[in-house]
């Protein structure tokens, strides 16, 4: 028997004892990113505190038991826009973004596919990308408008919200009041001006397919119905644990439940609903107009990525969190000392009941680590290691292991860059760009640095 995990339920806005649907697959989403930009340091706060739930539900029912999906949304107005103003095609905007989404977390310490997954068993990691479950979300739209939730109009498909009568469950919102809080201006098609798009017509140059339902011009899915497809797919019409940040709860995570719910005639999408508190720089939110938006790279050239991990779970995760150089430097003296006095002990190793109790009460990691502080210093990384996620590596000892395990050629590829240095130092471009591409085709990223030195990472 697993110890009793209790967590803070957004559905019936307290915190329950966790039960899962069959112990002997835990079933675990999450919203990932939605890939037109660099990620910032507030989109770091979802990856970093549901992939410590993540380690703590393989800890307590094992890691053959659990199962994660992450999704990525690669089709979204945003993305059009921004590979249109980039001049890009759209699959190479979002290939881009995601690899380097893929290099930040990793750096960050979380925990990917490749980690967890392995040959010949179910895997445990599910990264699903919205382009590849176009056919889930047409079948699903097309089981909605079947069953008198959702309408053809004018080229679109709608959710006909009044037809769920306890829309706004999850959210704490009334029918009634959203609907006297409506815009007064709408759509003319719609029936309702809470009806929200489950598909629509593509402009030209936009992502498009086969439209459901009859209609003749190819279209693409709205943002909701990705995630209802994804889940349902990967996890199950219904499943254990929805997570992702206060500010999907609604729209986004209301109309997800209505769709799933409405579609598979379940009484629930998800057990659990689990949300983090917003992030905020310096006392102010984030945002591009005050200059304080931050990638998550942009932090990580400047500290470790345990530092930042360990600075990020200092606050309970559905606090709100003021992200400031003192909390980092905080965090990396905290990590110091450790590693000042722990010698050569490794990082991995056993969970202390005392460190445990309080992660088991709905994630409480300033309790936990108050409890570190209380531990010698190889305890306490031990113990860091096997459930925070602090890993005793330096970049250059995490990037050696990433190359090992993609079994990328060393040599070859210093060959390569020295071809490279030497065409560019001749003013060869085109044999520059023949070997930087052969470096890119081995699944290579290389970065020219300000001292003229060129250091490489496996790209993804």
């Amino acid at each position: 028997m697993a110890p009793m995990l209790r967590l803070y339920n957004t559905l019936t806005g307290q915190k329950d004892a966790f039960r899962p649907i069959d112990p002997g697959n835990v079933r675990l989403y999450a919203c990932g990113p939605t890939v037109y930009d660099a990620a910032h340091i507030g989109n770091a706060r979802p990856i970093i505190v549901f992939d410590l739930l993540f380690r703590l539900l393989r800890h307590l029912y094992g890691p053959a038991h659990v199962t994660y999906a992450r999704n990525v949304t690669d089709v979204d107005d945003k993305i059009n826009a921004r590979a249109a103003e980039r001049g890009i095609t759209i699959r190479e905007l979002t290939d881009g973004t995601l690899a380097q989404f893929h290099r930040d977390v990793r750096d960050l310490g979380i925990l990917m596919p490749d980690d967890v997954n392995r040959p010949g068993e179910p895997p445990r990691f599910i990264e699903p990308r919205a382009t590849d479950h176009i056919a889930e979300m047409t079948a699903m739209i097309e089981g909605l408008v079947a069953a008198g939730h959702a309408y053809v109009a004018d080229g679109h498909v709608l959710f006909d919200v009044p037809s769920m009568p306890d829309y706004g469950r999850l959210s704490k919102r009334p029918l009634d009041e959203m609907e006297a809080g409506a815009r007064v201006e709408v759509a003319p098609y719609k029936r309702s001006p809470l009806d929200f798009v489950l598909w629509k017509p593509s402009k030209p140059g936009e992502p498009s397919w086969p439209s459901p339902c009859g209609i003749a011009a190819p279209g693409r899915p709205g943002w909701h119905i990705e995630c209802s497809a994804m889940s349902a797919k990967h996890l199950g019409q219904t499943f254990d644990i929805h997570a992702g940040g206060i500010d999907l709860i609604f729209p986004h995570h209301e109309n997800e439940v209505a769709q799933s719910r409405c579609c598979f005639g379940t009484p629930v999408m998800a057990n659990v609903w689990m949300h983090n508190g917003f992030l905020q720089v310096e006392g102010e939110k984030m945002s591009k107009s005050l200059g304080n938006f931050i990638t998550i790279r942009q932090v990580l050239d400047d500290w470790p990525g345990e530092v930042v991990r360990l600075n990020m779970l200092k606050t309970h995760y559905r606090q709100p969190i003021d992200w400031t150089l003192r909390g980092l430097e905080e965090s990396s003296r905290m990590l110091d000392r450790w590693y000042a006095t722990a010698g050569d002990a490794e990082p991995a190793g056993g969970m202390p009941e005392s460190v445990l109790a309080p992660l088991l009460d709905d994630l409480n990691t300033p309790a936990a680590m108050a409890e570190l502080h209380k531990l010698t210093a190889p305890e306490a990384l031990r113990a860091a290691g096997t459930i925070l996620g602090f890993l005793r590596q330096t970049r250059s000892e995490r990037e050696d292991s990433r190359v090992a395990a993609s079994g990328i050629d060393v040599a070859a590829v210093e060959a390569l860059i020295a071809a490279r240095k030497e065409a560019r130092a001749a003013k060869d471009w085109a044999a520059s760009d023949r070997a930087r591409d052969a470096l890119a085709a081995m699944g290579v990223a290389v970065k020219d640095n300000k001292d003229g030195t060129t250091t490489w990472t496996v790209a993804g």
